[in-house]
């Protein structure tokens, strides 16, 4: 395939699916972006085989033995690399509960990696969350907000740290949205056993996530509809969901569809995801992956996913039942909206990254272009 740099490529013969529906033609690829016409240079058939734009996950701990926890450099390009040869072309690299210093450590290793393009930026999910609601985190880390520590983390980050979760009816918590705000950083509701009125302060306040929506939350009530439905209701408000078919099952995330046109498909996944079952890390809790499934080590508690955004895409058209082009937007426009770089990635539209994904007919991963450039 010729470089970017060096001329032109088109996919011709392919169902292109954009946000409005499946285009049937070519696609054309000049300098890294896609183009709006052809120029002269190398053409592949792709005989009939839908592309879609590239995935763009906000939420992913690490995958084929590797975590972004530790901030290793190694570890990082790994997991990225894992996850970019299943689709993934847009990565968030995200962070669980720890000390200061060991995330300080990380997020300053990582921020390195997003100036190189590597990772899109560093989500801290965490330390200021609900023991109750605390998940796979290790409650005797989690704390109330601490501005000064937040600081930090984001002078280290270079501009790169993205986003924090935070559980917003903790001490301190609508103080720090809105200071993250201020800072560019995106501010999401999560690990929460807050009530809906105080999801919805976190949302005036500038919150704009609801992170893996269900899980590690208060839970829907009729009678008081928590932190679900405050997000569910809210327009400005993106909510992420793990569809794994474990965290949440497909009826359901189909009623999530229907009640919002903002649902971002996330993994969620671990060192496991790419691996067999056996015994793995996250942060610094032992998990157990057993028929894919991980919880932590002795219990029940899920502890994130094995999968990728791949098998997320797919399950959306098989279990949920969504149209292609309303599935690829949940893969992947949606989640750039909500990162705000949805002027480079996330739809194959002239003039954005030549991102995306080909895919055989039963809608699995054939290849990857990543900027112009087949991976």
């Amino acid at each position: 395939m010729a470089k970017p740099e060096d001329g032109t490529v088109s996919l011709s013969n392919a169902r292109i699916v954009l946000p409005d529906g499946v285009r049937d033609g070519a696609l054309h690829i000049a300098g890294g972006t896609i183009a709006a016409g052809p120029g002269s240079g190398e053409v592949i058939d792709l005989a009939g085989r839908h592309v879609v734009p590239g995935f763009v996950d906000m939420h992913v701990h690490g995958g084929a033995g590797a975590s972004y926890q530790l901030g290793n450099p190694d570890e990082a390009r790994r997991a990225a690399s894992f996850h970019l040869a299943h689709g993934t072309t847009t990565t968030m690299a995200s962070l669980v509960t720890g000390d200061t210093d060991e995330l300080a450590g990380a997020v300053e290793g990582l921020a390195g990696l997003a100036a190189d393009g590597v990772i899109a930026g560093i989500h801290l999910e965490g330390p200021y969350l609900a023991r109750s609601r605390c998940g796979a985190h290790d409650p005797a880390l989690l704390r109330d907000p601490d501005p000064a520590e937040f600081r930090r983390l984001v002078r280290l980050g270079r501009g790169h740290l993205r986003m924090i979760t935070l559980a917003p009816e903790l001490p301190g918590a609508l103080d720090l949205v809105r200071e993250a705000v201020d800072a560019g950083v995106i501010a999401a509701v999560g690990h929460t056993d807050g009530t809906g009125e105080a999801a919805r302060a976190a949302f005036d306040a500038g919150a704009r996530v609801a992170t893996h929506l269900f899980n590690a939350m208060r839970p829907l009530h009729h009678r008081e509809g928590g932190p679900v439905a405050a997000a569910l209701n809210d327009p400005r408000v993106t909510v992420e969901l793990i569809n794994d078919g474990v965290h949440v099952e497909p009826a359901v995330a189909r009623l999530v569809f229907a009640a919002a046109p903002r649902v971002a498909l996330i993994t969620d996944a671990m060192a496991a995801a790419g691996m067999g079952d056996g015994d793995y890390r996250l942060g610094v809790m032992d998990v157990e992956v057993r028929d894919g499934r991980a919880v932590l080590a002795g219990g029940t508690s899920i502890a994130g996913s094995t999968i990728t955004m791949a098998d997320a895409f797919r399950r959306a058209v098989a279990d949920v039942g969504l149209p292609i082009e309303r599935a690829a937007e949940a893969a992947s426009l949606t989640p750039a909206r909500a990162l705000g770089i949805d002027a480079r990635v996330g739809s194959l539209e002239p003039g954005k990254d030549a991102d995306l994904v080909v895919l055989d007919d039963d809608l699995r991963v054939d290849w990857v272009m990543r900027r112009g450039r087949r991976v």
